[in-house]
């Protein structure tokens, strides 16, 4: 069993599939593990630390010669995967309802797609889901991004020249990345509310030590999507809760959005207007900016200043801390085919219930039923 690892080749893809902690818990699993040269560099990884881990370290896109498994953090092209074995699977994030191109490519060139997104959302793959692990740091990271651009101090100070007051922190959307916002904001010592249409987040709200606002009169969401992601919000609720939004917005001083629903652009929160109550120098943040944006006029990496209230959010959020990304997303890749290695075969053989979910190409075919039904 050969397990390769390329250099990633997105544009501003920091992140590496493979680290050497987990190369060395393959090896022990029997695997030959082999990386592209360079690979690990932009997450502070050398060579040198692979080869020590007992990984070779090849020049190019030889590593995938005779490879079994690939493993990315952004599926690679399908050219580079030339020499690969017939069949052989390539692990990675696939992005797969706005890359059927690349999805059909796989198809036709006989390689079998394992898309880490459609990790199902259950008790025995939480070590396995790289959406998650991946959101945790994006939270922290927009709160210590906003803090950045935001010029003026987080905590209430009391000092001899007088009191400087909290900064009043609003997320909006309370998934992994939102409660990670909230943990981090609060050690900040901001002033933290949050709010989501979902309500059973409004215990997590609070047990975070901020503030829920919810709608209470209108029934929210029309049903929770799976896996715990929200659906689309009744119009009469997205009426009411522009209404209570907008009132609580123009006082706050750091807004961060995290809303996204799979398969569909991410829904529109905070618009001009909205942005035009808010105080200058405020900060928001759009976590969602790489799909359409909450945020009216939101640009991916770029900081846009609208009536005085800087507008920021990046591509790839958690590929700025590459390191602590890489190490997270590789333990997610080695929790999942561990978990399925099969010591006879020398290979890991996939169940149904999370092979079917996660497998979006076999035998030539586009298989998945995500897929299909969209």
């Amino acid at each position: 069993m050969r397990i390769a690892v390329l250099k990633e080749r997105a544009p501003g893809e920091t992140r590496v599939a493979l680290t050497p902690e987990t190369a060395k818990k393959f090896a022990a699993l029997g695997a030959t593990v082999a990386v592209e040269e360079g690979a690990g560099l932009t997450a502070s990884i050398p060579d040198e630390a692979y080869r020590e881990a007992g990984a070779e370290v090849v020049t190019g896109s030889k590593a995938v010669e005779g490879a079994d498994i690939v493993l990315g953090v952004q599926a690679p092209d399908v050219m580079t995967l030339a020499g690969a074995k017939p069949g052989a699977w390539v692990a990675a994030t696939f992005d797969p309802f706005r890359n059927s191109d690349l999805i059909e490519a796989y198809a036709k060139g006989g390689f079998e797609a394992l898309s880490m997104e459609f990790m199902p959302r259950i008790t025995r793959a939480q070590s396995m889901d790289v959406l998650s692990s991946q959101s945790n740091l994006a939270g922290y990271k927009a709160v210590i991004s906003s803090a950045n651009e935001y010029g003026r101090a987080f905590p209430m100070m009391m000092t001899a020249a007088g009191t400087v007051q909290a900064a009043k922190f609003f997320v909006m959307g309370v998934g992994v990345a939102g409660l990670q916002a909230i943990a981090t904001a609060k050690r900040l010592g901001a002033q933290v509310s949050a709010t989501d249409v979902r309500s059973a987040t409004k215990e997590q709200i609070m047990s975070l030590g901020a503030k829920p606002v919810f709608v209470e009169s209108v029934e929210g969401i029309e049903g929770e999507g799976s896996g715990g992601y929200a659906t689309e919000m009744s119009e009469e609720y997205q009426k009411a809760q522009a209404e209570l939004v907008s009132s609580h917005i123009a006082k706050q001083d750091i807004v961060i959005t995290t809303a996204l629903i799979p398969g569909r652009p991410a829904p529109r929160l905070i618009s001009d207007a909205q942005i035009a109550t808010m105080k200058p120098g405020s900060v928001i943040f759009d976590l969602a900016v790489a799909h359409g944006g909450n945020v009216e006029g939101s640009k991916p990496d770029e900081t846009v200043v609208k009536h005085g209230v800087k507008i920021i959010g990046f591509s790839n959020t958690s590929a700025h801390l590459a390191a602590d990304a890489s190490a997270l997303f590789a333990r997610n890749l080695y929790n999942f085919l561990s978990a399925f290695w099969d010591q006879e075969a020398g290979k890991p053989v996939l169940d149904e219930e999370i092979g079917d979910a996660v497998r979006l190409t076999h035998r030539g075919k586009v298989v998945n039923e995500r897929l299909a039904a969209k």
